[in-house]
């Protein structure tokens, strides 16, 4: 019985030393002390998302470093030069190896410039419609 108590009470002695040498934050700024003049945004998420200091969604930052993805996704499928179709309409099904979840949907190229999948981000344009000088022109077809 007697290791049984020692051993709760070494436990609950590394708890406490544990506890108390996690890193103290740096003092962050009251929201109502940001303006737009003064404000530090941190990155930029896939999703578009940028906090400042004093937003409480970076609470969960505290402790650990926040990490962002330089890859988004849409900046790797814009990499992708649109593919050149004889037909006016195309089917994209989500490329060669078929995504989950993306249908077969069928993109009307009439109109000059690229029209991209709303699904998979595929860019397709119509040879006869489009010269070179429409390759500018952005469509999404949902």
């Amino acid at each position: 019985m007697n290791r049984i108590l020692s051993l709760s009470i070494i436990s609950r002695q590394s708890i406490r030393l544990a506890s108390t040498n996690l890193p103290q934050a740096g003092k962050v700024p009251e929201p109502k002390e940001i303006t737009p003049q003064n404000a530090q945004f941190d990155q930029v998420t896939h999703t578009g998302q940028a906090w400042d200091q004093a937003d409480y969604r970076l609470a969960r930052y505290e402790y650990n470093p926040k990490t962002v993805n330089p890859n988004i996704a849409a900046h790797l499928i814009a990499e992708i030069p649109p593919k050149a179709v004889e037909d006016r309409v195309v089917s994209c099904g989500g490329g060669e190896i078929p995504a989950l979840g993306h249908p077969l949907v069928f993109i009307n190229l009439d109109k000059p410039g690229t029209h991209a999948c709303g699904y998979c981000g595929q860019r397709f344009y119509n040879t006869h419609v489009t010269k070179e000088k429409d390759l500018s022109i952005h469509h999404i077809e949902c």
